[in-house]
């Protein structure tokens, strides 16, 4: 009885019929950018601000201040590290209560004859005058002073939306289907994105974006497991790199989005409606076969196979409509599954601490590099190139030396890089500059590395759910990335980057602990997991090759 990938041989790996589909969900890869990346846009922080006051609006009325005028002459200027001028605090007095007229050049000179800095000052209570050319959520919600780290909240929530999503819809789409999942994914993410563009205010805006997070993983996930799914083992890494490769572009694409719109809601319906459009995938994105094999689904199987061969101008004989269905009873996905046995213990562990690490790495990096000074625009554009040339090394070295060794050379070659980073003297940035963005480009080789190993050592029954939940560490990694990076820092700058050496080092030592996954079929069982530690044992290698055998004399049969 021939197995699937045998059949989709048959079929055709990558014809047409693959390409079409693959385009098509390579879309999630962009729109999922948008929701990750579009913090940056929509909380752009304003030029300037300062505290308001209907007291000071009716002078600066009466005066024909400027906005820059009325700044100078009654925002205090107090020293706080680097700006002159507190744009936290106001005078703490009564602009109304004064014997001799206000001057429109001097007005504070009318409460004290002695220097301004005796007069006292207060907090901000009556909110902050923006000077600025768009709006963003922080003019909207006054996420500014006391209130700054609320910014850094909003981002969270849609990490914690990440990593809860990829549990419970990495399950279903185990449980219920890939196509299902995806499809509900994507109407989630374009409801919760227009949710948070008309939210009345700040708590229900994070709401809705812990939903946009909790959805777009899910589209994200489900759209990696479809392709790869589809697509024959010599094709699989093709198809896993690309995907990434839209998101860079997605990163590319969102700049100009946000700026040729003024307004921040403006912006994040611009990057949530696109969404909808995916709700027609429903005509065009067929259910994967391989896991209506596993749930006993076979006429529903072939009848995609059937269409995938007639797509590729390739003809099925009948022998291939006998393909192997298992006899096991098909239990839903669980947790345990992924520890149970030795080898998807070892997996499963590993994964997990290669997608915290990318994460943690990643994010550092990014902040701490920054980007070139400029405009925000252009800056986010240049980010995103620097990340394409991960793709090419990958796609150049992963079929010659395989999965395991480029995926532990990039990240202790991360690691090597930030350690020595943090020992060059700052005199001679521009080599820290480089050498931080070579790590960067190595954590990025990892990031995208991991994305189909991950994929290649799950079993049919789990793979969404194992992609999804080891996946989730990458969620927490982003959420402790920020406080791990700034609070370190506190303590000596140069920290964080010895804390990534260390984790990108042992992160690399680790993953030569898996199994090497280049050329062989996606396993349908967990038995073929904990085979896949030892295909060079004689016994194994005698089944494998007497395997190999029985298909050339099948082949030769029809010829």
């Amino acid at each position: 009885m021939p197995t699937f990938d045998e059949v989709l041989q048959e079929a055709g790996e990558f014809g047409g019929y693959q390409k079409r589909v693959f385009l098509l969900l390579c879309m999630t890869g962009i729109t999922f950018a948008f929701s990750f990346v579009g913090i940056v846009f929509l909380g752009q922080i304003p030029e300037s601000y300062w505290c308001r006051s209907s007291e000071v609006a009716e002078i600066s009325k009466n005066c024909r201040w400027s906005p820059q005028e009325e700044k100078n002459y009654t925002v205090p200027r107090v020293k706080d590290g680097h700006n002159d001028q507190s744009l936290c605090y106001t005078y703490d007095i009564s602009w109304n209560d004064t014997t001799s007229p206000i001057s429109c050049t001097s007005p504070l000179y009318s409460f004290t004859n002695h220097s301004l800095e005796q007069l006292p000052l207060k907090p901000c209570q009556d909110g902050w005058v923006y000077e600025e050319y768009r709006t963003t959520i922080i003019s909207q919600y006054n996420l500014v002073c006391s209130d700054a780290w609320k910014l850094d909240m909003t981002q969270s929530s849609l990490n914690l939306g990440f990593l809860i999503g990829a549990l419970i819809l990495g399950y279903a789409a185990d449980r219920y289907g890939r196509k299902v999942t995806y499809l509900i994914s994507s109407f989630g993410v374009g409801l919760s994105g227009i949710g948070a563009a008309f939210a009345p205010n700040f708590y229900v805006f994070v709401f809705f974006r812990f939903l946009q997070g909790f959805f777009g993983k899910g589209t994200w996930m489900t759209c990696y497991v479809i392709v790869t799914e589809l697509v024959g083992s010599k094709q699989r890494r093709i198809v896993g790199i690309v995907v990434q490769m839209f998101f860079t572009l997605g990163v590319m694409v969102i700049p100009g989005i946000a700026y040729l719109i003024p307004t921040w809601q403006g912006i994040q319906l611009a990057i949530s409606l696109p969404n909808f459009l995916f709700l027609l995938y429903y005509w065009f994105i067929p259910e994967s076969p391989r896991w209506l094999l596993i749930r006993k689904k076979k006429d529903k199987a072939m009848r995609i196979v059937n269409d995938i061969a007639k797509c590729n101008g390739r003809h099925l004989t009948p022998n291939y409509f006998q393909i192997t269905v298992s006899d096991e009873e098909v239990s839903n996905p669980a947790c345990m599954d992924l520890v149970r046995t030795p080898q998807m213990r070892k997996c499963t562990l590993i994964l997990m601490y290669a997608w915290f690490t990318s994460a943690v790495i990643y994010q550092g990096l990014v902040m701490r590099l920054g980007i070139v000074s400029g405009s925000l625009y252009t800056d986010f554009f240049i980010s995103a190139v620097v990340e394409l040339p991960a793709a090419v090394l990958i796609l150049i070295s992963i079929d010659r030396i395989g999965r395991k060794l480029p995926f532990a050379l990039s990240n202790a070659g991360a690691g090597i890089a930030c350690l020595i980073t943090a020992a060059i003297s700052k005199d001679v940035m521009w080599l820290k500059i480089t050498l931080a963005t070579l790590g960067r480009l190595g954590i990025t080789m990892a990031f995208e590395i991991v994305y189909f190993i991950n994929t290649e050592l799950y079993p049919t029954p789990l793979r969404n759910f194992g992609v999804s939940l080891c996946s989730g560490m990458c969620d927490l990694g982003g959420i402790i990335a920020p406080f791990l990076l700034f609070r370190l820092a506190e303590l000596w700058v140069e920290l964080p980057l010895i804390i990534f050496g260390i984790l990108g080092l042992i992160c690399g030592g680790l993953v030569m602990l898996l199994p090497e996954t280049m050329g062989i079929s996606l396993p349908e069982t967990i038995e073929d997991v904990e085979n896949l530690a030892r295909p060079l044992k004689s016994g194994v290698k005698k089944k494998m090759d007497d395997s190999l055998f029985q298909g050339h004399k099948k082949n030769d049969a029809r010829l």
